[in-house]
């Protein structure tokens, strides 16, 4: 018997047509809505992405899965909704719920703890209290759209479980230790983060869109030309980069993508159906890895008048010694030509916060330039050091990039790419703390969208009292004032903004919720308050009107 061993996932959805990933224990055909797919296999996995096409606007269909006609979801028993599809193209108010960030541990103690209280404890799972609230609400009530910006799984975090099942099937002495390694075990990742009954009732319901970040592959993941220098000699690092592309594709990217890109991608055109893509896809992700670049991971969807552009910030940089940028030429380009265009909303996703705190943004900035040689080897090389220690990889920290976005941003909110929209907004994570600024351009540029910088992070995976207390010096007015002062001697460009903070800092494990209505926009965070496991809740830290 064929089992169905995780999702279904709803992907990628519009006005008309869906996308529904699973993974099976065995090669079978899926069918969802009357729509059939035959699986493919990956290093002995098994995989399918069934396109639903057809539907109405404004719709919500029920689904089940079967596998070879025989009914797999929902699992005999269940007592949560039925999974649906809601359809885009409705005359009403668009939920966004946003975030990164979030480690899988079992939801009970000590991982229910914080991390004060335990070493390996996480606090509640946002994603898990949300999802119990829907199931105790009324439909109209689900938000329409998740977007998972980037540490869905851990790799240099893996849970007790993970770790267990490493020392098991390998020596976990020499390095990485009891870091996965290989896409065998990447897949129990995915499988630890998504299994969960209510996790995979979620994803069934609310459209995911997915962005990786650092942990997904390596801790500092491309944070600079030295780390990725030091990274290739290591012995384990390439098998390591190729599972983790290999496997990012499978779990998360290929559910991005829409029916008509989908047709457009020769990869996916080789793996569909296919009884073994191994090959093709090692190889593919071979030459990803040994290129450093090239490959655009980054993706854009529509939601009626607004477009959300997703920008991988992390997997495309260039690291050359003359350059250090987010992205190469090609992707900008693409990025400058899907920002152009008349939107009441402009959703940029990026998982590293273009606005940090004024503090660390300048200190960052300061860290570079020292990088870069501008005060002697000797010091370049401790700034090295810093860099990592810090985790100094934000925008800040790729000023090349910073700039030139911060030119487009001009571009778009003063009508020179199209009419104006209501606002711009960038939606983030990677930080584990959360908060809200209003960004200010000089008078002259003319600038009449509301650009806001909306960061929440984490899922699940808060900081320590210590780290906390870094993180609300760096809003300081007098860190900001020393960190500026250090920038500017060491010749940092000065941003050409200005920015306000409106909300936060807050630490707690926690989701945020943007609201579209027409050129309105409301912002929303929530945080998970502990209890009695059928009193676990949502509580709201804040409400802003940003438009």
């Amino acid at each position: 018997m064929t089992d169905l061993l995780l999702g279904p996932l709803l992907r990628y959805v519009s006005d008309t047509e869906a996308t529904i990933w699973v993974e099976t224990s065995a090669p079978c055909e899926v069918e969802i809505l009357g729509r059939r797919e035959p699986t493919f296999r990956v290093e002995g996995h098994h995989y399918a992405l069934v396109r639903v096409e057809g539907l109405e606007p404004d719709g919500f269909y029920e689904y089940e899965v079967a596998l070879d006609g025989e009914s797999r979801w929902p699992p005999p028993g269940n007592d949560l909704p039925p999974s649906a599809i809601r359809t885009l193209g409705r005359d009403a108010p668009l939920d966004i719920c946003f975030g990164s960030c979030r480690a899988a541990a079992p939801h009970a103690e000590p991982y229910v703890l914080s991390r004060d209280q335990h070493p390996e404890g996480y606090e509640l799972d946002a994603l898990h209290v949300l999802a119990d609230q829907m199931t105790r609400s009324e439909r109209d009530q689900w938000p329409e759209l998740l977007f998972m910006l980037g540490d869905q799984v851990y790799v240099d975090e893996a849970s007790p479980a993970a770790r267990k099942r490493i020392r098991e099937r390998r020596d976990s002495e020499p390095a990485p230790g009891e870091e996965v390694i290989d896409y065998e075990e990447y897949t129990w990742l995915y499988r630890e983060s998504w299994e969960d009954p209510l996790i995979r009732w979620l994803f069934s319901t609310v459209s995911l869109s997915m962005v990786w970040d650092d942990h997904d592959m390596s801790d500092d993941w491309n944070i600079s030309r030295a780390w990725h220098d030091e990274m290739d000699a290591k012995p384990w690092w390439h098998e390591r980069a190729v599972a983790g592309i290999m496997s990012y594709w499978v779990y998360q990217h290929l559910g991005n993508l829409s029916p008509r890109e989908l047709d457009d991608n020769g990869l996916y055109q080789q793996v569909r159906g296919s009884p073994d893509a191994t090959d093709a896809l090692r190889r593919w992700a071979k030459e990803i890895d040994s290129a450093g670049e090239g490959m655009r991971w980054s993706f854009c969807r529509d939601l009626g008048r607004t477009r959300a552009i997703f920008m991988d910030s992390r997997a495309g940089r260039v690291l050359t010694e003359d350059r250090r940028s987010m992205f190469n030429d090609e992707v900008w380009g693409w990025i400058v030509d899907h920002a152009s265009g008349d939107f009441d909303h402009l959703l940029i996703a990026t998982t590293v916060p273009y606005i940090l705190s004024p503090g660390f943004h300048h200190l960052e900035a300061w860290n570079e330039r020292l990088c870069d040689g501008v005060w002697g080897e000797l010091v370049a090389r401790g700034s090295e050091r810093l860099r990592r220690l810090a985790d100094f990889d934000h925008w800040a920290a790729f000023q090349f990039s910073f700039q030139r976005l911060r030119g487009l941003l001009e571009e778009i909110g003063s009508g020179r790419r199209g009419e104006p929209p209501a606002s711009i907004v960038f939606l983030s994570g990677d930080v584990h703390h959360a908060y809200l600024c209003d960004v200010a351009f000089n008078s002259g540029r003319g600038v009449r969208s509301r650009v806001i910088q909306a960061v929440c992070s984490p899922y699940r995976n808060p900081l320590a009292r210590h780290e906390r207390k870094a993180i609300q010096t760096g809003f300081s007015r007098p860190f900001a004032v020393a960190a500026r002062a250090l920038a500017q001697a060491a010749g940092a460009p000065d941003p050409g903004i200005r920015w306000r903070l409106l909300e936060g800092p807050y630490f707690d494990n926690q989701v945020a919720t943007l609201r579209l209505d027409g050129r309105r926009a409301l912002m929303r965070l929530d945080k998970t308050v502990a209890g009695e496991e059928d009193e676990r809740s949502l509580e709201k830290t804040f409400e802003r009107r940003l438009v």
